[in-house]
């Protein structure tokens, strides 16, 4: 099939190539030049496992192209999806700025039947949105339908999350609409469902905000093992035990941040107040997850005395392991503390260092682990990447002021780190 997928960002880009992988002619489309030629010579513009190999793959095979121009994708596509970013606004309503530039770009290029797909993360309403501009270009509404089709990518595992989803939702006023995706998305045999156009874009809001609420859940729960003795991994293995509730998304950490569950929980908020409905109960998900930071640093600063002359040493620093995105990062939360409150960092983070050297570019950068221990008054662990497991702590500790460390993420063993005469912490642990 001839596609065209407008925003070459994580969502738009890994969608684009994956469609492209599985055989479609694919025209990616980006409004910035710079990554269009980036993208051209086969380098990817986001820091995502695979994704360059496979570009450079289906460039070379002719299933995809890059282009700056909307007009020249819409007219050689029979479906083209809008995958540009929604960002909050000050007050947490999502901005579709983008997506009505998009929208009005499709309408002014259309020629033929074309089938309209809304990827982006977007409130209820968006798809009648999305028909009016175009409508207003002057499009007959018989040469066009437009779709919902959320994505639940997780960045770092985006690529298999496209190949291998736990479903597929198509939200359509015609059912002739949806069967073009669902013809598009049939070779991946992966359970489909089809609704209305709220519906689908609702699904988006409230998968997210759900997992969102089970992260918070637990976090309020390692603030009560903290006060008690309890240990939050047992408290969450018997939680999850339980087949109605589950394991996943149950390890008490610093909190949840990225390009989703922000947004997302900010928009279904605002979302359920233009519908007449107060949603206190995300917006206590949004404050237990804002104080969890501040809790855990006022842990550690109440263990050094202060953080006044103090060098913190920080393992990690995006939102996550195998990504750069610094988007809601906890990293960010903490240096600006720790800064505000007379202290030092010295950080070191695998890919996401010069992402953060952008707003904090008065902190120090390690070129690896141990340099970030060297001189350290305490050391913090931020992000789980997997190189952070192998630190030989021996090494580690004996370039320290002294052996202090704070597991943010429930990495660690208590015994193992004590035998390397560590003091440790970590979440949900008195």
């Amino acid at each position: 099939m001839k596609i065209a997928v407008v925003g070459t960002g994580y969502v738009g880009l890994v969608t684009g190539v994956v469609l492209a992988d599985m055989g479609n002619d694919v025209m990616c489309v980006d409004n910035d030049l710079r990554k269009v030629e980036m993208l051209r010579q086969g380098v990817s513009p986001i820091y995502e496992p695979g994704i360059e190999e496979m570009i450079k793959r289906n460039l070379a095979e002719g299933y995809v192209r890059f282009t700056d121009s909307i007009s020249e994708a819409v007219k050689a596509s029979e479906i083209v999806f809008i995958a540009v970013g929604t960002p909050p606004g000050e007050d947490g309503t999502p901005d579709l700025t983008a997506v009505k530039a998009v929208a009005k770009g499709i309408g002014q290029s259309i020629e033929k039947y074309t089938v309209v797909v809304n990827k982006s993360t977007v409130p209820v309403g968006s798809g009648d949105l999305v028909e009016n501009i175009i409508a207003e270009q002057g499009v007959s509404k018989d040469l066009f339908d437009v779709v919902s089709n959320p994505e639940f990518l997780r960045e770092g595992t985006a690529i298999h999350d496209t190949f291998e989803p736990d479903r597929i939702v198509i939200g359509a006023k015609k059912r002739e609409a949806a069967n073009k995706l669902v013809e598009l998305y049939a070779p991946l045999e992966k359970p489909m469902y089809i609704t209305d156009l709220n519906s689908a874009e609702l699904i988006k809001y409230a998968s997210n905000s759900f997992l969102a609420m089970k992260i918070s859940f637990i976090n309020a729960i390692s603030r009560l093992c903290e006060a008690c003795g309890a240990n939050v991994n047992d408290v969450a293995k018997g939680m999850g035990a339980d087949k109605r509730i589950g394991p996943l998304f149950l390890q008490a950490g610093l909190g949840w941040g990225g390009s989703c569950f922000p947004k997302d929980v900010q928009g279904l908020i605002k979302v359920a107040a233009g519908l007449g409905y107060d949603f206190e109960l995300l917006k206590a998900t949004e404050e237990i997850n804002t104080t969890q930071t501040l809790h855990f640093l006022d842990r550690v600063e109440a263990k050094i005395g202060n953080f006044a002359g103090k060098t913190v040493g920080m393992l990690g620093l995006a939102f996550k392991p195998n990504t750069d995105d610094i988007r809601d990062a906890k990293s960010l939360v903490l240096i600006e503390e720790i800064l505000a409150r007379g202290g030092k960092v010295q950080a070191y983070d695998p890919v996401a260092a010069e992402n953060v050297k952008e707003v904090f570019p008065q902190i120090t950068y390690c070129a690896n682990a141990y340099e970030v221990s060297k001189g350290a008054d305490v050391a913090i662990l931020v992000t789980e990447w997997n190189e952070f497991r192998g630190i030989d702590f021996e090494r580690f500790g004996s370039q320290m002021n002294q052996r202090l460390l704070f597991d943010g993420r429930r990495v660690y063993k208590r015994d193992v780190m004590e035998r390397h005469g560590f003091e440790y912490f970590t979440i949900g642990q008195a």
